[in-house]
């Protein structure tokens, strides 16, 4: 796609969501999106939908595009000097009933700034309540194989950018397994802005598959009360990363976006206890100790 505009990466962000939304549907097989049409005051808007099923107890699908004035807490934190902004993107959160599911995001996005200035960023994390490193690895894998369409290194280092992201630093423990993030993808290392824009396409054309095969692989495992438990603490570490360190929270807020989407993102139910311990050799502590940076999944046996 020669000439680039930012309405065509805006329609191609509104064909995603459609896409994922058709999709998710059928993979839930109860469920039925609800939108919401917003405005957003300043300039633009967007389409919220939630869903709630069979499979899905409460996930989002959103998309966006809005334009103006860029507040100056941005402009300081973004170190650019521009005084308008656009911005446009799909982001995904869904949170399913079954505890041997797992949690997945995504986001994609393009940023751009009335003195010519642009950006694509991103990423994709899968965040499970109980780690099954065949999952992990299978994730990773498809990541992997997004990112080498494009370049050699994206899978490498956009892994690591998404372990050091999708830490809970107050916790000293990660998210989930992590994925691949990214930001500020613009004209280096000679790649156009097509080649950029195509790999942020890329990936998120692989969110459907992804999902697709974890929810079959999972969905009809068994459960019990204990895993439920386990699953509203971990529901709470994911609300503890999104209102702490989560960056697109913040530029929602500082940006006056429309907090029913921008906290879209939180579960439905979750759990803080005082001093929650897992049982020693349990499947809990397991998940635990492999909340960590740097795991090569792609290795593990």
């Amino acid at each position: 796609m020669d000439n680039l505009t930012r309405q065509d990466i805006e329609n191609e962000f509104r064909a995603l969501q459609d896409a994922i939304c058709t999709g998710l549907e059928e993979l839930d097989g109860e469920g039925k999106f609800h939108q919401d049409l917003w405005e957003r005051e300043e300039g633009g808007g967007g389409r919220t939908r939630v869903i709630q099923g069979k499979i899905i107890e409460k996930g989002g699908v959103n998309f966006s595009a809005v334009h103006g004035p860029l507040p100056s807490s941005i402009s300081s934190a973004l170190k650019i000097e521009a005084e308008e902004f656009y911005a446009t993107g799909v982001s995904i959160v869904l949170h399913p009933k079954n505890p041997h599911v797992p949690i997945i995001h995504m986001n994609v996005r393009y940023f751009e700034t009335s003195d010519g200035g642009y950006w694509f960023g991103g990423g994709i994390d899968v965040t499970p309540h109980y780690i099954y490193e065949e999952d992990a690895r299978f994730f990773h894998g498809l990541l992997k194989e997004a990112g080498d369409k494009w370049h050699p290194e994206y899978y490498k280092a956009h892994k690591k950018w998404a372990d050091d992201y999708f830490y809970i630093q107050h916790r000293k423990e990660t998210r989930g397994i992590g994925g691949i993030f990214f930001d500020r993808l613009s004209d280096q290392d000679g790649m156009k802005k097509e080649d950029r824009f195509g790999y942020v396409k890329d990936v998120g054309n692989t969110f459907l598959p992804a999902y697709k095969e974890l929810v079959e692989r999972n969905v009809n495992k068994p459960y019990s009360d204990n895993e439920v438990e386990w699953q509203m603490h971990r529901r709470g570490r994911y609300v503890e990363f999104n209102l702490v360190w989560d960056k697109g929270t913040k530029f929602g807020l500082h940006t006056n976006g429309r907090i029913e989407s921008i906290l879209m993102s939180m579960p439905p139910l979750a759990q803080w206890s005082y001093n929650y311990q897992v049982k020693p050799n349990s499947p809990e502590e397991k998940t635990l100790g492999l909340l960590k940076k740097d795991i090569d999944w792609l290795s593990t046996t």
